[in-house]
């Protein structure tokens, strides 16, 4: 009489089968990494040294010590930028010259914008539909880049300050 013996101990399958999903999840995870990049989700150029990341606060300085201040609105003509005192009513800041501004998503970079701020009658001025269901991050500098003001505009909100990231004295 033969015996026929079937073993199915399911120990077996954990034996094989966690060193197989724990090399299938690692795959998974090295693709995600790469698939992500290694963009961080800051405008500033940066530069790392020692797991250290830095920014030149150049501009930064330079808008804090003209005083640089600045209003954005937003609304369904465009997009406008009044001038709040300093260095924009004692004619550091040419009125005649174009700006910059960067408009960030704070998280989806793929919807960025930079847009160019044209002199108007109270500011600058841009022709811009601006969706305000979510925040955007604002810097604006000259096309030099020799100050930076930077603010954030809220959901939903038609106005933004802008002011230099260093405090003042």
């Amino acid at each position: 009489m033969g015996l026929a013996v079937k073993s199915r101990n399911p120990v077996m399958w954990l034996v094989i089968g966690l060193p197989i999903l724990s090399i299938v999840a690692g795959v998974g995870l090295v693709v995600v990494a790469l698939e992500s990049g290694g963009d961080d989700a800051v405008i500033d150029t940066v530069q790392r040294t020692a797991q250290i990341q830095t920014t030149e606060l150049g501009p930064d300085q330079r808008a804090q010590s003209m005083k640089l201040s600045a209003v954005l609105h937003v609304d369904a003509k465009g997009i406008d930028l009044l001038p709040v005192g300093g260095g924009f009513s004692n004619g550091d800041v040419p009125r005649n010259a174009p700006l910059k501004i960067v408009l960030s998503h704070p998280s989806d970079a793929t919807l960025d914008r930079t847009v160019e701020l044209r002199p108007s009658e109270l500011g600058w001025h841009a022709d811009l539909a601006l969706p305000l269901d979510h925040d955007w991050l604002l810097q604006l500098t000259p096309n030099d880049t020799q100050w930076r003001l930077r603010g954030r505009l809220v959901a939903g909100q038609g106005a933004a300050h802008l002011a230099p990231a260093i405090a003042g004295n």
